[in-house]
C-alpha cells in the first residue's frame, strides 16, 4: 500500500509541469510573492491561478484567480486579456484578518517592434458586499513591463498595490502590499 501511494505521488509530481502555464516569482522591498497560473486543465479560454505573498511583519496573503481569457488587439498591438475574479484572503499576526472577491481583469500588450517586450496591467475591486472579516473593501492594482529573455522565461519590473479599508479597527486604511517590484516568469 505504501508503494502505491509513493508511486501515485511521483506520477502526480511528474505530470504537474504538463498542466502549468506559468510560474511567476516577484519581490518588493517588503514582500515576496509566488503565483501559478493554469490553462491546459480547463476548457479553452479559461484560466485559473493561485498565489501566496509573505509580507514583512508576518502578514500572509493568499489569492485564487479565475478568468475568461482571449486574444485581441489594442490599436495594432497584439493583446491577451482576461476578465474574472480574484479572491484574496489575508491574515496579520496582530489579530486582524479578512479578504474579498474582487471583480476585474488584466491585459498584456506585446510590442512587435521590439520582440520580447510587453506591458501588462491588472485591476480588481471588491466593494463591501464582496468583502469579509476585517476588510470593508479591497483594491488590487498591478502594472509591469516584461522582457522575454529566452523562449520560456522573462524578467519584469513594475508596481503592485493591494489595499483594504478596515472595518472596526483604529486605522481605517491598510496597504497590504505596496511597492516597486521585480521578478521572473517561467513558462511551462
Amino acid at each position: 500500500m505504501k508503494l502505491t501511494r509513493i508511486s501515485a505521488l511521483a506520477l502526480s509530481l511528474a505530470a504537474a509541469p504538463v498542466f502549468a502555464a506559468d510560474l511567476d516569482l516577484s519581490l518588493t522591498d517588503e514582500s515576496v510573492k509566488g503565483q501559478v497560473n493554469l490553462q491546459e486543465v480547463l476548457p479553452e479560454g479559461l484560466q485559473m491561478g493561485a498565489g501566496y505573498t509573505y509580507h514583512e511583519g508576518s502578514r500572509h496573503i493568499a489569492n485564487f484567480d479565475f478568468h475568461a481569457t482571449g486574444r485581441t488587439a489594442v490599436g495594432n498591438l497584439p493583446t491577451t486579456a482576461g476578465l474574472g475574479v480574484r479572491t484574496v484572503g489575508w491574515d496579520d499576526d496582530d489579530g486582524a484578518d479578512g479578504g474579498a472577491a474582487g471583480l476585474g481583469g488584466f491585459a498584456t500588450m506585446n510590442i512587435p517592434a521590439v520582440p520580447g517586450l510587453s506591458f501588462s496591467g491588472a485591476a480588481y475591486y471588491a466593494p463591501s458586499i464582496l468583502s469579509f472579516g476585517d476588510s470593508e473593501d479591497m483594491t488590487n492594482l498591478e502594472l509591469r513591463g516584461s522582457y522575454r529573455v529566452i523562449r520560456n522565461a522573462e524578467v519584469f519590473a513594475g508596481y503592485r498595490y493591494l489595499n483594504t479599508d478596515l472595518d472596526n479597527h483604529g486605522s481605517s486604511d491598510l496597504d497590504l502590499d505596496d511597492g516597486l517590484m521585480a521578478g521572473i516568469k517561467i513558462f511551462f
